[in-house]
């Protein structure tokens, strides 16, 4: 979503006559857009922002911005702790180019920054095309701002505020205006993309309805919510060509009484549903998940059935961290943080040897394997070679000069790693 994010703000600051240079060296502006949701992400932008203070220090008139779900979350007291001209809550992108306008007029006085967090239940950004700031193959289309879930730890209803979506018109405009462009997958952004609904049009309908826009070869969507999967929406995926056979499904936790701290609004059971019910309708599906080690109060009964439930499922991949208290949340204030760093650590460490060897096996199981490809980009560990994506979203490394960026082949998977496969025309 922070891509997505990006490449919104790229737009709005080139309509406002502002053109991208590729080091802050030669920039006017900095823009940083951040993260809340995990510590290390701020501790990140924090040291950022002071390398780009000191770059300030040499040229006095460069204006430093600070914007997004950390300028949410940490407001005026960000000045406080790095050297920042503008702060800029997610709502306040469309204002940018005026806040910075003022940091401007403001330089040399003692005034401070200039701040904006104003959450706006309404700003959806319609009309607003982003920038082009990625491989021009695949892109990007929020439908869907905020989220009204309020798992206990996390902080983004805070930080994005309160879930509302765009207007199907809207978003159609959208996806025809990056195949216009040149673009051939799409992807449909959401906190909990799969609860869209607006007015008559729920998630499956305009899923069948993105899937109508020619010249469109692919569709992805992320990141859906568990309770969300209606058997219709589970029936688009399985029935409509365009869409990847792909689902990241956040699990979190496999034990039943972290699930209920965390307030996820399912059980274990009801989980393992879900993935039979998505596995029954499309049998080739891809899932990965999101797993969260060492919340309030887990216990190693709890991280062994978590364990236990990875073994079971097996997910093509997940994304694993351990947890850090974010204030403003429910656990921040009710719950305690009370697994030490070390013991959060080593069962980090266990869920991810667990899930590398299962993505291994995974992973392995695709040699033979007959896939069609999208290429999207110049490899980047060697430019000599082309990465593209399978239609359940899994890495293939092809042979330089086997097809165009944007082009569909047919390869057969030759190799593969623990994350990637390689592969050559079939």
């Amino acid at each position: 979503m922070n891509v997505a994010d990006s490449e919104l703000l790229l737009g709005v600051l080139a309509d406002a006559g502002y053109a991208a240079v590729t080091s802050p060296d030669d920039a006017d502006v900095v823009v940083v857009n951040t993260c809340a949701v995990r510590e290390k992400a701020e501790a990140k932008v924090l040291n950022r922002a002071h390398e780009l203070g000191a770059l300030q220090r040499r040229r006095p008139e460069l204006v430093i911005s600070i914007v997004g779900c950390m300028a949410e979350h940490l407001k005026g007291g960000l000045a406080e702790r790095a050297p920042v001209d503008v702060i800029a809550g997610p709502d306040s992108y469309r204002r940018l180019p005026a806040l910075l306008a003022e940091a401007r007029a403001r330089r040399g006085s003692r005034a401070g920054a200039v701040v904006d967090v104003t959450l706006d239940k309404a700003e959806t950004y319609e009309g607003i095309d982003g920038a082009d700031a990625g491989d021009g193959v695949s892109g990007f289309v929020t439908i869907q701002r905020g989220c009204d879930k309020f798992c206990t730890f996390c902080v983004v209803p805070f930080t994005r505020g309160r879930e509302r979506g765009t207007a199907p018109r809207e978003i159609l405009r959208q996806v025809r205006a990056l195949v216009e462009r040149g673009y051939k997958e799409v992807t449909l952004l959401g906190q909990t993309v799969n609860s869209y609904v607006w007015d008559d049009t729920s998630f499956a309908d305009l899923l069948r309805a993105v899937a109508g826009v020619d010249g469109l070869e692919r569709i992805r969507f992320t990141s859906p919510y568990p309770v969300d999967f209606t058997d219709d929406v589970i029936a688009a995926i399985a029935e409509e060509p365009k869409i990847g056979k792909y689902v990241h499904l956040p699990v979190q936790s496999g034990s039943d009484p972290v699930l209920a701290r965390m307030r996820r609004g399912y059980t274990v059971d009801e989980y393992r549903g879900i993935v039979a019910r998505l596995r029954a309708a499309v049998p080739t599906l891809a899932l990965s998940t999101d797993v969260l080690s060492g919340f309030s109060g887990e216990t190693d009964d709890d991280h062994a059935a978590t364990l236990a439930l990875l073994g079971e499922l097996r997910f093509d991949s997940a994304f694993m961290f351990s947890y850090s208290e974010r204030d403003l949340t429910y656990a921040a204030k009710k719950l305690p943080d009370d697994v030490p760093p070390a013991v959060k650590q080593r069962r980090l460490t266990e869920i991810v040897a667990l899930q590398d060897r299962i993505s291994s096996e995974v992973f392995a199981a695709q040699v033979g394997r007959q896939a069609r490809v999208l290429v999207q980009a110049p490899s980047k560990r060697n430019p000599a070679e082309l990465m593209g994506r399978t239609d359940d979203w899994k890495t293939v490394i092809l042979p330089a000069g086997v097809g165009a960026i944007g082009e569909l082949i047919d390869v057969t998977i030759t190799r593969s790693t623990q994350a990637t496969l390689f592969g050559v025309p079939t």
